[in-house]
């Protein structure tokens, strides 16, 4: 009997980059803070330092130098589960400022949505 294929999801927009202060806002770790690592757009999930620890258990491998044992993890989380950190105000929002430059040019930067603050280092 044939199983009936899964369609692939389709990637998200993730408006969260590397090194972003985010606050986990529901699921296991709700309410604690940590520092996005990698996201996926495909999957739509995020890697967030210290959030969704997990023990996983690993077999000894002399040649790669891995000592065998229980290792704990971060793993991924859905970034629906995350909201950015503003300096000013907290969780927030995303929202997007388009500056015009001369010559024509455009300089997009995500901003807070409650105090308009830049959420983007310069």
């Amino acid at each position: 009997m044939a199983r009936a294929r899964r369609k692939p999801a389709e990637p998200v927009r993730i408006q969260l980059k590397k090194n972003d202060q985010v606050k986990v806002i529901a699921g296991r770790d709700k309410g604690k803070t940590g520092r996005v690592l990698s996201f996926d757009p495909r999957t739509g999930k995020i890697l967030v330092e210290h959030i969704g620890i997990i023990k996983r258990h690993t077999r000894p491998n002399p040649a790669k130098q891995i000592k065998g044992g229980i290792a704990e993890r971060e793993s991924p989380i859905a970034v629906s589960n995350v909201m950015i950190l503003c300096s000013q105000c907290g969780p927030a929002r995303i929202g997007h400022h388009v500056e015009n430059l001369p010559g024509g040019g455009v300089r997009r930067s995500r901003i807070c949505r409650k105090c308009g603050q830049s959420l983007d280092k310069k």
